[in-house]
């Protein structure tokens, strides 16, 4: 049989076709553009995504036998907020998880309701890119819009609904709500109270590998495949990636270098940082994880390969690069202010430590170990819980860059196991279609016999030592940056 996986990414929908046996068949990627209205704030429209995830299957079952397709699932951006009203119509575009335009209502859920409530409730307290925060700026800002609320839903779970017409979302893309008790995994009445919402103006909520219906007649009919191809729920895209890259049961580590960057960290507890420091959310194979999230990542070095030098060539200008460990140029990564673990919308990203001899390759180098350290921060709070993470997986478009595998293996000093596909969460949406239709009995055993490391990068001590010394550097500086950008903004 036949699993579509979908990715429903910030800068396109990547579409994969896998086999039982976990052989992926196609790939296909449709982008869709990204709109800016005002400095700090992100919102795409989700009939672009429809419009594009349906020229994605059309193109991906084109030359395939669409008998044999089984069933669809996701995995897709976080924390946007999409909202319907009575029709299921779309009432206004949709405020995306890199979206900074909240400040004031995380303000005030974190101080005057209390991050110690907001723990409580939901395991994690409110940062800019969550979608409590969004809800009550529709509240704040355009009560006409927020009063026309039927429906509230998250990216991929629009386009869920758009092929089955059940309003559903999952445990680990509704944790990163903050309207979820993810201990409980269940709609926090408490939460849902605070923002003015009623649950039935909520999705249905369903583990990750579970079936929420089959394809509308309508989406059978134009794309040639059968009506009993089953819609299975698909999680958020890191949930979704760590089940891509094997990253499930207890003790797993994933790095993502996507747009936005990751440290994903797996458990069979549930567990919380006493600082929220990191993301408290359940994951998609039934149990719990840990994540440390950083919104600028990849996109950084897109930043400034594509705008400030004007070049395609990306490997080109990291061959210039020759020496590790010694770069006296320094990169904040905070394109889109930060979220783990400053939660500072106001972050800027700050090149330092220029001089006359500065050189373009010093400064692509900066960029590429500025996210390095940056990931680097959240492993040391999942350290000081005393969790121990010896090896991690990678995934995401920056970890097609050796070097950046190599600068990420040494900066962490842990060991990088380079799996033989790296198609992150578009590869977890199959396997979870896989799933939920039966090809295999859980989301440990589609991982345990899919998922085939190829390679290893282990750190060099040497390398290690200097780049410790380096990141001691580093983080001193954002404390330093930090009463600028207050005042900066």
């Amino acid at each position: 049989m036949l699993y579509i996986g979908v990715d429903l990414g910030t800068s396109a929908v990547k579409l994969l076709l896998m086999d039982g046996e976990g052989k992926i068949r196609k790939i296909v990627s449709k982008e869709y553009p990204i709109y800016f209205p005002h400095p700090g704030w992100s919102e795409q429209n989700p009939e672009d995504w429809y419009e594009q995830t349906m020229a994605g299957l059309e193109e991906l079952l084109s030359d395939c036998d669409k008998s044999q397709v089984a069933g669809i699932s996701f995995g897709g951006q976080m924390h946007g907020l999409v909202i319907l009203d009575q029709e299921d119509q779309v009432i206004r575009p949709a405020l995306l998880w890199n979206d900074g335009r909240t400040y004031e209502e995380c303000d005030y859920l974190n101080q005057v309701i209390g991050k110690e409530k907001l723990s409580e409730y939901t395991a994690n307290i409110a940062f800019t890119g969550f979608t409590a925060p969004k809800i009550l700026w529709v509240k704040n800002k355009e009560p006409e819009n927020f009063a026309r609320i039927s429906k509230i839903m998250l990216p991929k779970d629009y386009i869920a609904y758009k092929l089955s017409g059940v309003h559903c979302t999952d445990v680990s893309d509704a944790s990163g709500m903050l309207l979820f008790d993810v201990k409980n995994r269940s709609w926090s009445k408490e939460m849902l109270e605070i923002c003015g919402i009623r649950e039935e103006q909520m999705a249905k909520v369903y583990e990750s590998y579970e079936v929420v219906g089959t394809v509308k007649k309508e989406i059978a009919d134009r794309l040639g495949i059968p009506e009993t191809v089953k819609v299975v729920a698909g999680a958020g895209d890191n949930a979704a990636a760590a089940v891509g890259t094997g990253t499930v049961g207890e003790g797993r580590c994933n790095i993502s270098l996507g747009t936005s960057g990751t440290i994903f960290i797996s458990s069979e507890k549930f567990g919380v940082d006493k600082y929220n420091a990191l993301h408290a959310f359940a994951h998609a194979d039934g149990h719990y994880h840990l994540m440390g999230c950083m919104l600028s990542a990849a996109s950084c070095n897109k930043w400034w390969m594509d705008d400030i030098i004007g070049t395609q060539d990306y490997s080109k200008e990291q061959d210039a690069i020759r020496k590790l460990g010694e770069n006296h140029v320094y990169f904040l990564p905070y394109l889109m202010g930060e979220r783990s673990p400053h939660n500072n919308p106001n972050a800027r990203a700050t090149f330092i430590g220029m001089t006359m001899d500065t050189t373009r390759a010093d400064m692509t180098q900066a960029v590429l170990e500025g996210v390095a350290f940056a990931l680097r921060d959240s492993l040391e709070v999942a350290k000081a819980l005393g969790i121990k993470i010896e090896r991690t997986k990678i995934c995401g478009g920056g970890a097609k860059s050796p070097l950046w595998k190599k600068i990420i293996a040494n900066v962490m000093n842990l060991k990088v196991d380079i799996i033989e596909s790296e198609e992150g969460p578009a590869l977890g949406g199959a396997m979870l279609a896989a799933v939920g239709c039966g090809e295999y009995a859980s989301v440990e055993e589609a991982a345990d016999k899919l998922v085939k490391i190829t390679d290893t990068v282990e750190p060099e001590p040497e390398l290690v030592e200097k780049y410790e010394a380096r990141y001691q550097q580093f983080r001193q500086i954002y404390p330093a940056c930090k009463p600028l950008f207050d005042v900066l903004v």
